[in-house]
């Protein structure tokens, strides 16, 4: 067979010869689809039937099309490697100085050191020997922030002929303190370093915009920029009534923001971020280059899990490539083992190794904003700035970010917590090892006590916002379940040969499993007696039917009977449907959680 030469030209439009496609057909096909599934409705209806949309109400279409690129101008960081910047919370001065050499010394470039768990006292011990003229220090002290930056800044100027820094902050935030611990907001310290630093250390910032804390409360992404761009807001009007120019106040500030295991809405809210901050910018009359924002992004520490913590390594990679494609100037990946207590110093390698691939073996990091032009990330970006400026102009209107702090911020982060706490427990918002595909064989990871990220981003003093893991209930049913002198467990009756009862047997050990619980199966069989005769053996009081809607027709309620008479005082049904001697069903979109505690119940444990 003879290929025939192909032209370069020929590849210019690989579309060509073939027919052009409109958005009505594509309706026209989905529909057809969808009706398969038991929907009734129009082809002008698939699209919105496809349609979802994210906790900011913002909506994610089935498709998009050039239609959909906004007119915002692109705000993009310049291609070349992040920050890698690897946080430290050791309270003893060695181990803390032993773990910041070998970061330093294999790929890490910035160090973010937490002073409210390291005394401020040992910073010298702490940075003895590291180089303070090419590594940027990030400073994170809370209400020790002005005891913590005298001790930096008294080390940078102690050092023989000074210290020209290249970066770093001294982490004033009192804004974001207020919000973690319901203390007043007194911005007097923050701005008397920014101008310190502004007069003396041009290369260091005094100020951190911390939106974590909301994040960490359940809040949504667009309530997490809006409450930043607030922050930021507050402190340029503090900075400026003080004496510093707008530029000056501009940059003294950095911002810090969650990156999670959802790549595209993390990709869009580091794009939207830098957009309305450019629009601050330019309303203030501040140049683009010197109004720009400068980003941190943190790996969530509401994903991650102490159950199977080893999937934190797979989620915190999505979370830093999603970081590292939406802009971020700096990133932290958290340890997978973070939220165990103290890192180990193979999850402090992991978790800077992951930023190494990325950078230097993906090269995430060579072009600047791969995303950009993309129609779903594009849109999804201008939606996500405009409802952020529609949140950022309510808090203004209340009289901004440290009023609102009172009660419109909290009141509407515990809206978005509650809708996020009903998809967690539906299994909506599934989460990998814990609510999904758990493994009650896994060995348990114990860690060095320590306080986590998240333990300073909330109301850990018993004030400001609460803290909010997404698996934190699942987890405590499992530890109860381990807690018990024998393992809680539930008996599959599954009705039927193998085939019929697979998947849906499957379906049910997952859901008990999620809270610990284990199952015992039946074996294949119709036969009532012979399947009430394996639950007693079994010597449990719960069970659940798992077989094919045909054969729950045919036989549910006659092996509910046997179950009930042999003892059951709960008989699930793996699927939908009511037959006699069934107490509910189980399905996908179910409520789990109210599930798994009924079970205990029923088990007799004390909950």
């Amino acid at each position: 067979m003879t290929v025939p030469p192909v032209e370069l030209d020929d590849l210019a439009d690989p579309a060509a010869g073939f027919p052009h496609a409109t958005r009505e057909q594509w309706r026209t096909l989905a529909a057809e689809v969808l009706r398969r599934s038991g929907w009734d409705g129009s082809p002008d209806e698939a699209e919105a039937a496809l349609t979802t949309a994210t906790y900011d109400g913002v909506a994610v279409a089935p498709l998009y099309d050039a239609a959909d690129l906004p007119a915002a101008p692109r705000t993009t960081r310049a291609p070349g490697p992040w920050d890698v910047r690897q946080r430290h919370a050791d309270p003893d001065p060695a181990a803390t100085r032993e773990a910041i050499h070998a970061d330093l010394e294999n790929g890490v470039t910035s160090l973010w050191l937490d002073l409210t768990a390291i005394d401020p006292a040992a910073l010298p011990a702490v940075l003895d020997g590291v180089l303070l003229d090419l590594a940027p220090v990030v400073l994170d002290a809370g209400p020790r922030t002005a005891e913590a930056a005298e001790a930096f800044l008294r080390l940078v100027e102690g050092v023989a002929g000074g210290v020209a820094l290249p970066g770093g902050n001294l982490g004033a935030d009192p804004i974001g303190l207020a919000a973690r611990t319901g203390a007043t907001a007194d911005t007097g310290v923050a701005v008397a370093l920014a101008r310190r630093c502004a007069a003396d250390h041009p290369g260091l910032r005094a100020i951190t915009v911390d939106a974590l804390p909301y994040h960490d409360a359940g809040g949504a992404d667009a309530e997490e920029l809006g409450c930043s761009v607030a922050t930021g807001v507050a402190y340029l009007r503090a900075l400026t009534d003080a004496g510093l120019t707008a530029e000056q106040a501009f940059g003294q500030l950095e911002f810090r923001y969650a990156a999670t295991a959802d790549q595209f809405l993390t990709v869009a809210k580091l794009r939207a971020a830098r957009r309305l901050w450019a629009r601050v910018a330019e309303v203030t009359g501040v140049a683009r280059e010197p109004g720009r924002q400068l980003q941190h992004a943190v790996t969530s520490s509401a994903m991650m899990t102490v159950r199977d913590p080893w999937v934190n390594m797979l989620r915190t990679t999505v979370a830093c490539f999603a970081a590292g494609a939406g802009g971020a100037d700096a990133v932290t990946v958290q340890p997978f083992d973070a939220c165990l207590g103290l890192p180990d110093a193979f999850a402090r390698r992991i978790a800077r190794n992951t930023q190494s691939l990325l950078v230097e073996e993906a090269n995430v990091a060579h072009v600047a904003d791969p995303a950009g032009g993309s129609w779903y990330v594009e849109r999804l970006t201008d939606d996500l700035a405009a409802r952020a400026w529609e949140w950022f102009q309510e808090i203004e209107r209340a009289g901004g970010v440290a009023a609102a702090l009172e009660r419109l911020v909290p009141e509407r982060l515990a809206a978005t917590r509650a809708r996020r706490a009903d998809n967690l427990a539906h299994r909506r918002d599934p989460i990998t090892g814990v609510s999904e595909f758990p493994d009650l064989k896994e060995r348990p990871v114990s860690r060095r006590p320590g306080h986590g990220l998240a333990a300073t981003s909330g109301g850990a003093s018993g004030g400001g916002l609460p803290v909010m893991r997404y698996a934190e209930e699942f987890e405590a049913l499992r530890d109860l379940a381990d807690a018990q002198p024998s393992r809680p467990t539930v008996f599959l009756a599954t009705i039927g040969p193998v085939a019929a009862h697979t998947a849906r047997a499957t379906f049910a050990a997952n859901l008990f499993a999620a809270g610990g619980v284990a199952t015992v199966t039946s074996g294949p069989g119709t036969d009532p007696a012979a399947i009430a005769a394996a639950f007693r053996d079994c010597g449990t009081p719960v069970a659940c039917l798992c077989s094919s809607d045909r054969l729950y027709g045919e036989h549910a309620a006659t092996v509910a009977a046997a179950l009930r008479e042999a003892g059951a005082r709960r008989v699930w049904l793996a699927g939908k449907g009511e037959y006699e001697g069934v107490d509910t069903t189980l399905y996908a979109g179910c409520d789990a959680l109210g599930v798994l505690r009924a079970t205990f119940d029923d088990l007799g444990v004390d909950r």
